[in-house]
């Protein structure tokens, strides 16, 4: 197994930490002690911590989305795509769940404010052009894109919460991910569409 290079070293251990004690609870120097390095090597790679926690989240959601478009299936109708885009956001999700709760606090911290426009473009291409392409095919209820995006995204953080908090067995949760991709559906799917 080879070595983590610094800054990955550094994203790791903020990962770690910034779940457990939060932004604001996550001195910078408890990282750098953590990751076996100076501050000032922190501070060389990171200028600020607020670029350490964008770093972090763009490295994040990068991994996410490799992973999604590895796995999300082109072929198939549009319900096909959604639902493995669906399921496949859980899985990783609940492989990477230090990483999916990061992303989620992400989103409610003044952080995101941070990410530059064109990086948010980039990070949300695949899903708004399934979104967008269904809508426009009349799939979609001819709701706005963005509201029919934050309720699919909604059901998958709620469910993401449910099945880590409640603790569903492995072979309990494929089941309970389809019940809850079929619920999705039929409230952003246009019920004149087959």
């Amino acid at each position: 197994m080879s070595k983590l290079n610094k800054p990955e070293k550094i994203l790791s251990t903020a990962l770690k930490l910034f779940v457990v004690y939060g932004f604001h609870g996550t001195p910078t120097s408890k990282i750098a002690s953590e990751a076996g390095v100076s501050n000032g090597t922190l501070f060389h790679y990171f200028k600020t911590k607020d670029e350490l926690v964008v770093a972090l989240y763009t490295a994040i959601k990068g991994e996410l989305n490799q992973y999604l478009a590895e796995k999300v299936n082109e072929t198939g109708d549009v319900k096909e795509k959604f639902r493995n885009l669906f399921r496949y956001s859980l899985e990783w999700a609940l492989e990477n769940r230090d990483a999916f709760y990061f992303i989620q606090q992400f989103h409610f911290s003044p952080h995101l404010g941070l990410v530059p426009d064109e990086e948010i473009r980039k990070q949300s291409e695949m899903h708004r052009t399934l979104f967008q392409d269904a809508r426009d095919g009349k799939v979609l209820k001819p709701l706005p894109l963005d509201l029919l995006i934050i309720l699919s995204v909604n059901q998958i953080n709620g469910l993401f919460q449910y099945l880590t908090a409640q603790t569903v067995p492995i072979e309990n949760q494929q089941q309970r991910i389809n019940d809850v991709f079929e619920l999705t559906w039929t409230m952003i799917a246009n019920p004149e569409k087959p």
